[in-house]
């Protein structure tokens, strides 16, 4: 009996978390964002943890949620246009955008002072890219074009690949999970910084680092 009731008690949770991503669901979610409240969503990469980047007590509740996370934090974008209203993107930073977005490449680049302090731990870069996931896209445009991006797990936890992970690391945190099927590439993004003269790999990830340092190489030389 005991067995039975906590099943049925574990089904109603995931209810009340797990939405499929049908456009009312993600419309709803991005109304939960733009009243201040957090949500988890598909990318191309792995599951994210999101809200409104420019809403501080709502970024305060993700780097709770993450298990006080002090990290910065990735900011995914539904277009450039929308990035640049926090971030300074340099020609490089054009160029390699227009070559691997949408898609698995994060890179690190000078942020403006829209973007609050608290994003970034302090720093005056930020991590952007704009994702690869229809889904992710919607709703990122929906919420008002800038979403936060970083990954739907507990600090030091693997990163969810699909919506039942993200439910048992993050769900009693969220208004809304997504769910959009596994994630498609299942590791999170490459990462490479652009915020300095020399650009630097900082993270292995989804897309191969040699893609990133030939066209590198071909856009400085």
């Amino acid at each position: 009996m005991e067995r039975i009731l906590i099943s049925s008690f574990h089904t109603q949770l995931e209810k009340m978390h797990i939405l499929t991503a049908t456009p009312t669901n993600i419309r709803a979610a991005s109304e939960i964002v733009k009243n201040g409240g957090l949500v988890v969503y598909p990318t191309d990469t792995v599951y994210g943890l999101g809200c409104d980047p420019l809403n501080v007590k709502a970024v305060q509740r993700v780097s709770i949620a993450k298990g006080n996370r002090k990290k910065p934090l990735p900011i995914l974008a539904s277009s450039v246009a929308d990035l640049e209203r926090i971030a300074q993107l340099s020609d490089v930073a054009h160029q390699i955008a227009a070559r691997f977005w949408p898609g698995p490449l994060t890179i690190v680049v000078p942020r403006k002072a829209a973007l609050p302090d608290i994003v970034t731990c302090d720093l005056e870069s930020v991590g952007v890219r704009v994702p690869g996931h229809d889904i992710a896209v919607k709703l990122i445009r929906w919420s008002g074009g800038l979403l936060v991006g970083t990954s739907a797990n507990k600090r030091g936890q693997k990163p969810a690949c699909t919506a039942n992970e993200a439910l048992e690391q993050v769900g009693e945190e969220v208004g809304i999970i997504l769910d959009g099927g596994p994630a498609p590439l299942g590791e999170p993004s490459t990462v490479v910084d652009l915020s300095r003269e020399t650009p630097k790999i900082l993270r292995k990830g989804a897309l191969a680092f040699e893609d990133v340092l030939e066209a590198l190489a071909s856009i400085i030389h």
